[in-house]
């Protein structure tokens, strides 16, 4: 038996009614196990399928385990830094962390069972990384900011301060957040609902990336929804609204839209000085 058959077979009995009361010390175990290799990077929630950042499929199977580590455990009293807290999970080991060179800074930087961080990764404090979270080598998970469950980060990420990363468990069949490797998201973004982000893109502060806001890609002249295109320096601007001649609105109404157009050297040349204060 695979894993995968395991967490697939505890599913099956789960939807056909198998509490919490009558779950098995094996099941639990199961449970557990699912646990330790999404902190080990063995299994993700999503996979990429083919080159293009629009070929991310989710791994179904794995949103299944993580909904039964919900479902099949209780909410109970923890101790975490003196402090008692109620969850279903406890947070997650650290132990392994400085090894691979990858710092937590103290005082609220959280980090919940079933999120991996790779090598030479930074979370700053207060920061939050959930279940399901894949967070890749070499990333920087600034201040403020939210990581949600079975989102993907790639390598050499970057999270500006207050930047919240969406997460999505059901439909089990809906993709996670994205973001490839070699971003750079200014302070403030959101990237909600699935969104996926190319490889060595360059993200404006404060904008919002969701699948429900047009991208008006300027490199290859085309409206897209739901992706950023790799190698593009990306902002917010606000275009007419298909209101906007509404007498309501004086002086004409208008809603915000995504500008993509290529990476410029100037804006690749600030990336690289953040690198310099990382070193």
């Amino acid at each position: 038996m695979t894993l995968e058959s395991d967490v697939s077979d505890l599913w099956d009995r789960y939807q056909e009614g198998l509490t919490v009361a009558d779950a098995t010390s094996e099941d639990a175990e199961v449970l557990e196990s699912f646990l330790s290799a999404l902190e080990a990077g063995e299994v993700r929630a999503a996979e990429k399928t083919g080159d293009d950042v629009t070929t991310w499929e989710a791994n179904e199977w794995v949103k299944r385990g993580i909904l039964l580590n919900f479902g099949l455990r209780e909410t109970e009293p923890r101790e975490h830094g003196g402090v008692t807290y109620y969850d279903v999970l406890p947070l997650r080991d650290t132990a392994d962390l400085g090894e691979r060179g990858t710092r937590n800074t103290p005082d609220g930087t959280v980090i919940r069972r079933g999120a991996y961080l790779g090598s030479d990764c930074i979370m700053m404090s207060p920061s939050f990384v959930n279940m399901g979270a894949h967070v890749g080598d070499g990333t920087l998970v600034d201040s403020c900011d939210t990581v949600g469950s079975c989102a993907q980060l790639g390598e050499n990420v970057k999270l500006g301060a207050n930047t919240l990363i969406g997460g999505v468990l059901e439909p089990v069949e809906d993709a996670p957040v994205v973001v490839e490797d070699g971003v750079s998201l200014g302070a403030g973004c959101r990237v909600t609902s699935g969104f996926r982000v190319g490889e060595n893109s360059i993200v404006g502060e404060n904008t919002l990336l969701t699948p429900r806001i047009p991208v008006y890609d300027l490199v290859e002249e085309e409206v897209l929804y739901g992706h950023l295109p790799a190698d593009r320096r990306a902002f917010t601007r606000m275009v007419e609204s298909s209101v906007g001649d509404h007498e309501l609105f004086e002086g004409g109404a208008y809603k915000p839209a995504v500008v993509a157009t290529h990476v410029e050297e100037d804006t690749l040349e600030a990336t690289r000085r953040e690198d310099a204060l990382r070193e």
